[in-house]
């Protein structure tokens, strides 16, 4: 499976910068003095190489942006279904296959235009005909406006994605919210995620890392899941299930039997039940938090016995 590095993904200029980035350098890189009395085979080539010039350095942009951002097919399925939470993969695709499209109609303008300038006759038509070449490739970009700003806000996204690895050993905190995961985190690792009082403070997966028994372990804090259908789940409670359903991990499912998170012992041990598919395979430890407020023996019988 491919590793892919997000942060590496170039800034996405919206047309109007391309279009200015890729004309100016036409402007300074390219001869801009063409005389009558020039041979027409001159007359020809000037006009040629600019055509051909601005056709290849649009080329290049748009190239590098569909090389830059990742075929979904071709990372990680941790990846892949992380940016689908984030953003409709329909979406991306289309964006980018209206990219490599662009790109196509620019190449076949530019030759097109190049058939017809072999054949001008004048000064006046040479130049005519490249103003043509180069306007529409400016609005074939043009078009492109939406595109370029949906994938810069993709981009965006992907380069605050946090640097997992889906391979390495790793510990997965999950449970309902504000039950003391990222407290959690922040006193094993480094991480240093927001505690508050109030509910949903972790918003998207944090990574810290720890050793124990000389051996290095990933420890990913996990947005708070609420318990009901996976359909009515929000974008912070679905990148939790997308951790659970594709990391191979240790799972550490954080109660708080003090119910202090302001949901029953019932609530979350029905919540962990309902969830447990995803810890197929997966080694699953049931930990009691807030030992200081209320200890599991301190609890009425009945809730106890619930499993």
């Amino acid at each position: 499976m491919t590793h892919y590095n997000f942060k590496n993904i170039v800034v996405v200029p919206t047309a109007k910068e391309l279009n200015d980035i890729v004309l100016s350098k036409t402007q300074r890189k390219t001869p801009t003095v063409v005389h009558k009395q020039y041979k027409i085979t001159r007359i020809r080539q000037f006009y040629m190489r600019k055509v051909k010039f601005t056709q290849q350095n649009y080329h290049d942009k748009l190239t590098k942006l569909l090389t830059d951002f990742p075929k979904l097919e071709d990372i990680h399925p941790f990846f892949a279904d992380i940016s689908n939470v984030l953003y409709c993969r329909d979406h991306y695709k289309i964006a980018l296959g209206q990219l490599n499209t662009a790109r196509h109609l620019i190449d076949n303008e530019a030759k097109e235009c190049c058939r017809h300038l072999k054949y001008g006759d004048s000064l006046y038509r040479c130049k005519s005909r490249k103003r043509v070449a180069l306007g529409k490739m400016a609005k074939i970009i043009t078009r492109q406006n939406e595109s370029l700003k949906y994938l810069e806000e993709v981009r965006q996204h992907m380069s605050r994605l946090p640097s997992i690895d889906p391979n390495t050993r790793t510990l997965l905190i999950c449970g309902f919210p504000n039950v003391g995961k990222s407290s959690f985190i922040n006193k094993i690792t480094r991480a240093e995620v927001e505690v508050q009082s109030w509910a949903f403070t972790t918003k998207s997966l944090y990574v810290g890392h720890t050793d124990y028994k000389y051996l290095r372990w990933q420890v990913i804090d996990t947005p708070g899941i609420l318990d009901h259908p996976i359909e009515d789940r929000n974008t912070i409670e679905m990148l939790a299930i997308t951790a659970l359903a594709h990391l191979r991990a240790c799972v550490i499912f954080v109660i708080d039997p003090s119910e202090q998170c302001n949901y029953s012992v019932e609530e979350q041990v029905d919540l962990f039940n309902n969830i447990k598919p995803l810890f197929a395979n997966k080694p699953t430890v049931l930990a009691a938090n807030k030992m200081d407020v209320l200890k599991l023996t301190e609890l009425p019988e009945e809730k106890q016995k619930k499993k």
